[in-house]
């Protein structure tokens, strides 16, 4: 393992949502862990079923408390007992949360189901909300604490593939303003998305078209398209005291993408 900066020495947390090696959560554990700090692991109790969590939590001496975020109770289990196991109050989470059954059964836009709209809200933004308020009511962060949730560009922009879960992802954009003045007011705790290029995760490949759309990306940005690697690293600077003064934020990191309108490599291959 490469040698950390000491960047989150001391510093204590709750990392949701690694499913596999390939996710940005999980890339986020292993530099999190490598910068020197401690947390919990948690996902839904369906998604711990593959087991795979299980390494990553021996890898990085993390325990791991299943929770279903969707679940006040069991947010309120989570956050009370990662707290006490990790010995004191919480420097960061990062929320790594996103599901649409719309997305996975097929249903086009045009043609949504409302209660399966209504689960990707509750899972992808909703959660969000549920977590930080939760957090909030049991004061369960540190003064200067980060709370960081990863979001797509589809946010602000229509990408037809990405279907309703561009509509979580403004929420959650917009739940990150909003609760992210209220806990800077009352805790100093910062509140940002990562608005991250499109990356072959478990999650990403469900959208489709995706792979098409990556290869896309990479040709119209500027620097290509950031890595799950690269992200965790960018999620570890969000949750150091680098960057204390950063709040209510969604910041792209996506080399150029969001900002180019045309590349010179897509104009080659459309004859322009």
């Amino acid at each position: 393992m490469t040698m950390g900066n000491n960047l989150l020495k001391g510093k204590r947390g709750i990392i949701f949502g690694a499913l596999d090696e390939h996710s940005i959560a999980w890339k986020t554990a292993e530099k999190a862990h490598e910068e020197g700090a401690k947390f919990v692991l948690t996902n839904a109790p369906i998604a711990l079923r593959m087991g795979a969590l299980n390494k990553l939590a021996e890898e990085t001496g993390s325990t791991i408390i299943p929770a279903d975020a969707t679940d006040n109770a069991e947010l309120e289990k989570l956050i009370a007992e990662a707290v006490e196991i990790l010995g004191g109050p919480l420097d960061f989470i990062l929320h790594s949360i996103g599901m649409s059954p719309n997305v996975r059964k097929g249903k086009p836009y045009t043609d949504l189901n409302y209660d399966w709209f209504h689960k990707t809200l509750d899972v992808s933004a909703m959660s969000l909300h549920r977590v930080l308020q939760t957090a909030y009511k049991l004061d369960a962060m540190a003064e200067w604490g980060s709370v960081i949730s990863l979001s797509f560009v589809a946010a602000q922009r229509a990408f037809p593939g990405y279907n309703d879960m561009a509509d979580a992802k403004s929420l959650m954009e917009s739940i990150t303003r909003n609760f992210g003045y209220q806990y800077g007011n009352a805790k100093k705790v910062r509140v940002n998305t990562i608005s991250q290029s499109p990356t072959l995760t478990t999650a990403g490949k469900g959208v489709g078209g995706f792979d098409q759309f990556i290869n896309f990306a990479e040709d119209i940005s500027p620097l290509g398209n950031a890595s799950a690697e690269q992200c965790a690293d960018y999620t570890v600077m969000m949750f150091s005291d680098y960057t204390r003064m950063v709040t209510m934020q969604n910041l792209f990191h996506d080399g150029g993408f969001s900002f180019t309108g045309i590349s010179e490599k897509v104009m080659k291959k459309y004859g322009m």
